[in-house]
């Protein structure tokens, strides 16, 4: 159901948004950088065994109230009532994440993003893809390189299908296209919708099954105001600039891990929980 009023100023103050509300391209790119800047990626609850709703209030009072974070199926699906909300023309569309995933293997439809039509064209608007979530709207009908204000993506047709891409370069201050560096398959999608019964079941297939990475990962990323990005996966944390590494270490305990949490991330968890997960080994 549509955002209230009263919701819509609670989620402009927790993103820290003080733009337009009228559903032109600028407002849909002022909410999601403002977005991917506030709200983190983030799998905690998965570990922590907890139940995770994706009905409006629910997404509310974790986002907002509770000022979490969460993965796509969370931040996008709350993203489709706002921009829904606002007037805009919103279809969820269902993906395969290729992170780290060859073209040979076929991965689960364990992802939404968003097509949102703005004055005749249709963007891409996600903000669900941790380490790889384009900071602002991607123009979806066309194969050229679009500049953010962190990595450089595009969206390009192979066999039927689309995918999305980021452009890694080996160093800093490489523009897309340049010798060094490479495109990196994010996710591949045909245009599906992805109504709620889906995004659903994709959800408890994803917060549940044994084998879902995020029952068997923590992992949390953040994008920064000045182009970098911090994350942390299991017991690594990296805070990168595109290709290059600006610090990386690893966290020697839990408790660090906390203090991390709350204090680069802005998430704060109760003083007695307890993450672990299969690759997470203190």
């Amino acid at each position: 159901m549509p955002l209230n009023g009263l919701q819509i100023d609670e989620y402009f103050a927790r993103i820290g948004y003080v733009g337009g509300t009228s559903p032109t391209l600028d407002t849909l790119r002022g909410i999601l950088v403002a977005h991917a800047r506030a709200v983190p990626f983030e799998n905690l609850d998965v570990l922590l065994g907890r139940e995770l709703k994706l009905d409006t209030a629910s997404l509310h009072d974790k986002l907002v109230t509770r000022r979490r974070g969460g993965y796509c199926f969370e931040q996008n699906s709350y993203l489709l009532e706002v921009f829904t909300t606002l007037g805009f023309v919103v279809t969820p569309l269902a993906a395969r994440v290729r992170l780290a995933v060859g073209r040979e293997v076929t991965p689960p439809r364990t992802h939404v993003c968003l097509q949102v039509d703005v004055d005749g064209l249709a963007w891409l608007a996600d903000c669900g893809v941790g380490s790889a979530t384009p900071v602002g709207p991607l123009r979806l009908e066309t194969s050229e390189a679009q500049a953010t204000s962190h990595e450089t993506h595009r969206i390009v047709w192979d066999g039927g299908k689309r995918y999305h891409q980021v452009w890694f370069a080996d160093g800093a201050g490489q523009a897309a296209g340049a010798r060094s560096g490479k495109w990196v398959d994010v996710y591949e999608f045909t245009g599906e919708t992805m109504p709620m019964i889906d995004r659903e079941i994709a959800n408890w297939w994803t917060s549940t099954h044994p084998q879902s990475k995020f029952r068997n990962n923590l992992m949390v990323a953040r994008v920064g105001e000045d182009g970098t990005r911090r994350g942390v996966q299991n017991r690594q944390y990296i805070h990168r600039r595109a290709g290059e590494i600006v610090e990386a270490r690893e966290i020697a305990s839990h408790e660090e891990l906390m203090a991390m949490l709350a204090g680069e991330f802005g998430i704060v968890l109760p003083s007695e929980s307890r993450l672990s997960a299969t690759n997470l080994v203190w």
